[in-house]
């Protein structure tokens, strides 16, 4: 495995594979990586010629007083896991590399970028906007794969790429969970003991919300009351729980078939959130 820090090394080594006829997919991480990361790693050597990892904690999509000086950096295991896994190559570039001092453009997505995660913590899809689009622009990939577990997130990309004519293809990946359903996350550790037992009962809101809509003789309203009853009994503090639709996020009605079911809570100190999508 090749391991890169500058877009200038990069570009060059992507040149290389052009000449030789080959195609690219890229994976964009901010690394601490877990199955669910090898996943996306795996879905993308299925697609491509070569598969491009990148980690770079983004400083731009953490808010006033989040995690960013302590969100986890592992990045002598991850390259151990991506190595292991047959990446070609792992790009982790300085934060200088990717932001200018003086930077002035940001990109956003506006709308879908106020709701959800988006009103709990505003900026944070114009940092990762911004951030993705820079990196499309230096990696150039044919695909680039993304989490399903962070749904608004890949609509929010989706809807850049469409938007600013990006001619890459987006491929959104099954959610990875645990064996007691929770989605695999870099943020679970900081759940203590306790709470790892609690944390699952987030996706199983989600399963009887979703077969609660597939059964009919309920508002969507309670049954998103309904669920974030049962959190907050749990010990959850519910940010929300919305029935929507699945390719825009606007609130669902009856007629829509295709829907996404999201969810946030803070555990303790952990921000959770969890999805489910499915047709009616």
């Amino acid at each position: 495995m090749q391991i890169v820090n500058t877009v200038s090394e990069l570009r060059e080594v992507i040149r290389t594979w052009r000449l030789a006829g080959e195609n690219v997919a890229f994976v964009p991480t901010m690394g601490n990586l877990h199955a669910g990361h090898l996943q996306l790693v795996n879905e993308a050597k299925k697609t491509a010629d070569r598969v491009i990892v990148s980690i770079f904690v983004n400083p731009a999509q953490f808010g006033i007083g989040e995690d960013f000086e302590v969100y986890p950096r592992t990045e002598r295991e991850d390259r151990e896991i991506l190595d292991a896994a047959n990446t070609d190559l792992l790009f982790l570039p300085a934060v200088g590399e990717i932001y200018a001092p003086d930077a002035k453009t940001v990109v956003t997505v506006t709308e879908l970028s106020d709701l959800y995660c988006g009103a709990s913590r505003p900026g944070h899809f114009s940092g990762v906007a911004t951030v993705v689009c820079k990196l499309f622009n230096i990696v150039q990939p044919d695909a680039a794969l993304f989490g399903l577990k962070d749904f608004q997130q890949l609509v929010v990309i989706r809807t850049m790429v469409r938007d600013l004519n990006i001619p890459v293809e987006i491929i959104g990946v099954d959610t990875v969970r645990e064996s007691n359903g929770l989605a695999m996350s870099s943020r679970n550790g900081y759940l203590t003991g306790a709470e790892k037992s609690v944390a699952p009962k987030l996706y199983q809101s989600l399963c009887v919300a979703r077969d609660a809509v597939l059964a009919g003789g309920q508002s969507y309203a309670d049954i998103e009351q309904q669920a974030i009853l049962f959190l907050q009994k749990e010990g959850f503090q519910p940010d929300y729980f919305c029935v929507c639709r699945s390719n825009d996020l606007i609130k669902a009605t009856v007629e829509d078939a295709d829907l996404v079911l999201l969810a946030a809570a803070k555990l303790g100190k952990t921000r959770l959130i969890d999805n489910i999508y499915f047709s009616r």
